[in-house]
């Protein structure tokens, strides 16, 4: 029981357990704004959000291109509300020093007045 609970109480764990309960909300904002703002006003541009009417014979290709049209726009969501957002700025490279026969050379130098 104790490595369970050892188990379960550890950093990694605890991090994706709060991920999974995030990204589960999170997922309901996402997929409110994808339905109930941005295919509105693609269907304003487009005249219809919704493509599953379109066949080819027995194929649903419609159903195929709405999925699609859907994972953009998902994708575009979550990048621009929550990766964008919160991704730090890669650090900036620290300036080169001395190489190490520049270091070498100092110490024996150094060394050499002592």
């Amino acid at each position: 029981m104790k490595g369970l609970i050892d188990f379960l109480s550890r950093g990694d764990v605890l991090n994706m357990a709060v991920g999974i309960i995030i990204g589960g909300a999170f997922g309901a904002i996402v997929s409110s704004l994808v339905a109930d703002v941005l295919m509105p006003i693609i269907g304003m541009i487009v005249g219809s959000p919704d493509f599953s009417g379109l066949t080819a014979g027995p194929i649903l290709i419609g159903n195929f291109i709405t999925a699609v049209v859907n994972f953009i726009l998902i994708g575009t969501a979550v990048y621009f509300f929550l990766v964008k957002p919160l991704s730090k700025p890669e650090p900036e490279p620290a300036p080169p020093g001395p190489s190490d026969v520049d270091l070498l050379t100092e110490i024996r130098d150094l060394l050499a007045k002592n």
